[in-house]
């Protein structure tokens, strides 16, 4: 299987592109969807929460598999392309067994991609820190296109046609999968005792705590705030540009990381990305329905995910050996938006129908000023090197 000439870090913010462009088609308004179908709030929660919980298995399989055989650009490919056949089942189903079993197939597939080109790009950008972000932001484009303009293409086309869209931004993400470059990790014996020795340390167990409770606060925010804005009066097209004010702040940090990594170190970060993060889900839990603070809590997605998320990969390329990068950034992954988004999202949903936003988020700014004490105790920030 080889792949067209593209230069490998083109090919990867191609690829970046494709994925979150799903991404920003998926998250704002899946959750719409499914309250079409006639979803309770739990249904939803638990659906919603597949793309998480699939995060927590299929990364840490297809990272062994990567490391163990080298072959990074394979899996992205044929993953990706079992995801967007898998979609195609998503969009005949409407009983809620039916598309449990659709979403867990697909998303299993479609976890397995991206914590592999992450490893292959932290990989190639590992002389020039700052530089990974500068791919990474593809990604954020990517998303912020997807959900400006989705609102008014899905009242455009109806938002039952949703699932055939995101079938569409699969196959992108298939094309886009084929030219990514062969990034193969460096052999070397006793793999397994060398990564259990590197997971003991206690800096890299609060560096996952701190990832956990992040997303943990996040888990709500991907599955509810759509259903917040709608009951605090927004119409689709004000959700779908709510969501891309977060993730154009989130580009906005993406391209300036490189200076702000050469003034400040990465726990500093890590500890900014969190309490920042606190600040922001007590405004959605409080007022919300108040459009000019709606606007200053989503920019506060520059640092909820923009800033952590390339502090965690730096830290993780920090800590982990050259042989163990694709494990590495699936457990980031598995830890993060896996196991920490899935139980976010899950206790967002039984809380939702007792407490709503306030007592959902709330929960989340909470999870966030725990994460702070984690970090302040056991990722202690450091002055920049």
């Amino acid at each position: 299987m080889s792949a067209p000439f593209v230069p490998p870090l083109a090919a990867l913010a191609a690829f970046y592109f494709s994925y979150f462009a799903f991404q920003g088609l998926f998250g704002p308004f899946w959750s719409l969807y499914l309250e079409s179908l006639s979803f309770s709030p739990l249904d939803i929660s638990i659906l919603m929460s597949l793309s998480t919980l699939a995060r927590i298995v299929s990364p840490v399989f297809w990272g062994w598999l990567a490391d163990r055989s080298g072959k990074r650009r394979a899996i992205i490919f044929w993953t990706s392309l079992a995801a967007a056949v898998s979609f195609v089942l998503v969009a005949w189903q409407s009983a809620f067994w039916g598309m449990f079993a659709a979403l867990a197939l697909g998303f299993f597939f479609w976890a397995a991609a991206l914590p592999l080109a992450e490893a292959s790009t932290s990989q190639l950008t590992r002389s020039q820190p700052g530089r990974y972000s500068r791919v990474r932001v593809w990604g954020s484009i990517g998303f912020v296109c997807l959900a400006s303009t989705g609102g008014y293409l899905l009242e455009w086309v109806s938002l039952a046609s949703l699932p055939w869209l995101l079938c569409v931004l699969l196959g992108l993400v298939v094309l886009a999968g084929w030219t990514v470059p062969e990034v193969a990790p460096e052999k070397r014996s006793r793999q397994q005792e060398s990564m259990l020795a590197t997971l003991r340390q206690p800096r890299v167990l609060a560096l996952f705590a701190c990832c956990f409770l992040l997303a943990f606060g996040m888990g709500p925010y991907y599955n509810f705030y759509s259903l917040g804005l709608k009951e605090a009066g927004y119409d689709t097209a004000a959700t779908g540009w709510l969501w891309s004010v977060g993730v154009i702040a989130e580009i906005v940090v993406f391209w300036q990381m490189p200076r702000i990594m050469a003034r400040f170190s990465l726990e500093r970060l890590m500890l900014a990305s969190l309490l920042v993060s606190a600040l922001r889900f007590a405004l959605i839990a409080s007022l919300l329905a108040v459009p000019a603070l709606a606007v200053l809590a989503q920019l506060g997605h520059a640092f909820t995910f923009g800033v952590h998320h390339a502090a965690a990969v730096g830290l993780i390329h920090r800590y982990f050996s050259a042989q163990q990068q694709a494990r590495g950034q699936g457990l980031y992954t598995v830890a993060s938006f896996g196991i920490g988004g899935s139980l976010g999202g899950l206790l967002g949903g039984a809380l939702w129908q007792h407490g709503g936003v306030a007592l959902t988020f709330g929960i989340s700014s909470a999870a966030a000023l725990l994460g702070v004490v984690v970090c302040l105790k056991w990722l202690r920030p450091q002055p920049a090197a």
